[in-house]
């Protein structure tokens, strides 16, 4: 689903703090991230995001919680992405409708500038019930009826014990900065005909930052 980017001068301005929470169906350490191609030659994720502060325009986002479930065929930038949205029900519909342009590209900035042309089929904004906990490697997220992610951490295989691991981009990464590295417990997704299910695969737990200012 291609959008029209706005030109610069008209755009409503934004910047977005959020921790964000994901797993998806590579392997643990997650070719995506290295070469761009995922480790089975397709990609199913889920990302949670909880908006620690930012705004679009005059809309204050802080305290907003937002779920993308995803499908492509192959890698994210090859396209024909299916997306599913959900939105917590508890927030007005000024807030959905000002995050929903933002992960829509409308309003460009990256990654959503970019990864807007990738995707052929959008559902949402969904209002549900969402809960999601911000605990480091035991992170979670819980969407009612639709969305069950849970991250536990990554296990030494000589000691048993949890191990630390990160991932950091020096000079910055397409989706984030520095992510804490865990293993999916738990991760399931389904509305209607979307389905995907992939635990004991990759996930992190990280901080996001977006804008379309300079």
């Amino acid at each position: 689903m291609a959008t029209t980017t706005a030109p610069v001068k008209s755009r409503t301005q934004y910047k977005i703090k959020a921790h964000s929470v994901e797993a998806c169906n590579c392997q643990h350490g997650c070719n995506c991230q290295f070469d761009g191609f995922p480790n089975e030659g397709f990609c199913e994720f889920i990302i949670g995001f909880l908006v620690e502060d930012g705004y679009v325009g005059d809309v204050n986002l802080r305290g907003l919680q937002a779920v993308i479930a995803g499908k492509y065929p192959n890698a994210i930038h090859e396209g024909n992405g299916h997306i599913v949205l959900f939105v917590d029900e508890k927030a007005n519909q000024q807030k959905v409708d000002a995050f929903a342009s933002v992960l829509s590209g409308q309003l460009g900035g990256m990654p959503w500038e970019a990864l807007a042309g990738t995707i052929a089929r959008l559902e949402g904004p969904l209002r549900r019930p969402i809960q999601i906990k911000i605990d480091k490697e035991h992170s979670s997220v819980h969407v009612d009826g639709a969305v069950e992610l849970q991250l536990t951490p990554l296990k030494d295989p000589v000691t048993g014990k949890d191990k630390t691991v990160q991932i950091v981009y020096p000079e910055g990464g397409f989706f984030w900065d520095a992510g804490n590295i865990a293993t999916s417990e738990h991760m399931h997704a389904e509305h209607g005909d979307f389905k995907l299910e992939w635990p004991a695969k990759f996930a992190a737990v990280a901080e996001v930052n977006w804008t379309n200012q300079p």
